[in-house]
């Protein structure tokens, strides 16, 4: 699956399918008439963000695909208007050199083409191509997922992790210590710039017309809580399916309740409407009340432009105050459940701090605003992940079997986060490069 995602992309862009205009995802490139200069042939091929973000509508002005008919017509009166239609005279000027190419026919459409760039054309001109190109673009969203978990079940299945009854319990805590994992890389995928086009960079969000529902994060985050909760509930007493119920089994049922809990009202508060509704005692006042010198006590506070939701930090943050203190069989699965129990309590008093920050100061800019207590959150969720994941019973009978001590897996899982967390922005930076670079490239062919 891996090899033909590879594949796909180098094919399509070598082939470009004939009669296909190009994808809104690709940049949009107008090739200049030989008769302008490189200075008047500027505005029309300059793109970029942001020279759409200048324009109060959000577009470029012309048909969203470079073939439109409006986008060709636009430009062509405009050079016509302009350099007088000089094509046409440059034309008959040199009609008699091209006497010689008469006696060739019009097309090589008979002649064969056994070119490599031929053979893929007539591979991605044919109809499947649209369904390899659906499928590039979905293994391109789950690949990095998708290689986590074979890489997981891969080192469960190397040491023999979770056989028999003890599958239960070792993948609630895989599963957990994943999902936090996860939402570390995605947290510090935020601090880089990721998504900032949906304000989701702790940045303003962008002017964007035609999407009625873009979601923030923190709608997002409690979205994912209520889900975690609502499909755990039934899970908890698996391992003892059959038996009585344990005042352990109890314990996770409420935090299981805890999470539907505050991931409904974390979903709640992000709502516009909510909060509209919640604004009524403000709002409904006999118009006299205020003069027209005061039209500043009208408008609404600067906060309410982004948004300040500490709900998902609270359930995390209680979650590790709670594992910190959980009873386990052995010293040292109390000693590492304490461990990534902390860090996610410290990872949520960073988020914390990061809307004190921000409540102080809103952001006023397009661009990520990179508050340094996500570093600290991400590292938080990544670490306590990790650690989450070694945890289970499995794991921790072998680190008692080869005699080593919680510390040791402290102290590593530390350096391999921190390596993690370079790698992340390191290749998100070389991402920004390439797109740099790649439009650097369609300017200079023009």
């Amino acid at each position: 699956m891996v090899l033909a995602w590879v594949f796909i992309l180098p094919i399509g862009r070598i082939a470009k399918p004939r009669g296909k205009t190009t994808s809104s995802a690709s940049y949009q490139v107008l090739h200049p008439f030989p008769s302008m200069s490189g200075q008047e042939s500027a505005p029309y091929t300059r793109h970029g963000y942001h020279g759409q973000e200048g324009r109060e509508s959000g577009d470029s002005g012309h048909g969203t695909a470079s073939q439109s008919s409006s986008f060709r017509s636009d430009s062509f009166s405009t050079v016509c208007a302009e350099e007088g239609c000089a094509r046409a005279d440059h034309s008959k000027e040199y009609g008699r050199e091209n006497d010689e190419f008469e006696h060739l026919p019009l097309s090589s459409a008979d002649l064969p083409d056994t070119t490599l760039k031929a053979k893929l054309t007539g591979v991605a001109s044919h109809k499947i191509w649209k369904y390899l190109e659906l499928g590039y673009k979905v293994v391109d969203r789950v690949i990095l997922p998708f290689g986590f978990i074979a890489l997981t079940t891969g080192i469960i299945t190397f040491a023999r992790f979770f056989e028999g009854h003890a599958v239960f319990g070792g993948l609630a805590h895989w599963i957990k210590g994943g999902v936090f994992f996860w939402l570390g890389l995605f947290n510090l995928g935020r601090w880089s710039g990721s998504f900032a086009e949906l304000g989701w960079a702790w940045n303003r969000r962008p002017r964007t017309y035609g999407r009625k529902f873009r979601p923030s994060a923190e709608f997002m985050e409690s979205s994912l809580i209520l889900f975690y909760g609502s499909t755990n509930i039934f899970l908890e007493h698996l391992g003892g399916w059959g038996g009585a119920w344990t005042a352990q089994d109890l314990e996770h049922i409420a935090i299981t309740v805890l999470f539907i809990g505050g991931g409904l009202c974390g979903m709640l508060i992000e709502s516009t409407r909510i909060r509209d509704l919640l604004n009524t005692t403000a709002t409904v006042f006999p118009t006299h009340s205020y003069s027209s010198e005061e039209p500043e006590h009208l408008e609404p506070p600067e906060t309410y432009e982004f948004s300040l939701n500490p709900i998902p930090a609270l359930v995390i943050l209680l979650l590790g105050i709670m594992m910190s203190s959980h009873h386990q069989a052995t010293t040292t699965a109390s000693m590492v459940h304490k461990q990534w129990g902390t860090l996610l309590l410290w990872a949520s008093v960073a988020r914390g701090l990061t809307y004190v920050l921000f409540y102080l100061r809103p952001p006023k800019s397009i661009f990520p605003s990179r508050p340094p207590t996500e570093l600290l959150t991400s590292f938080g969720l990544i670490a306590g992940g990790i650690l989450f994941l070694a945890s289970s019973a499995d794991t921790v009978n072998g680190m008692i079997h080869y005699d080593l001590d919680a510390m040791f897996l402290y102290t590593v899982t530390m350096g391999m986060v921190g390596m993690l967390m370079a790698w992340e922005v390191a290749v998100l930076a070389i991402k920004g490069w390439a797109v740099r670079r790649e439009l650097a490239l369609s300017s200079s062919a023009l």
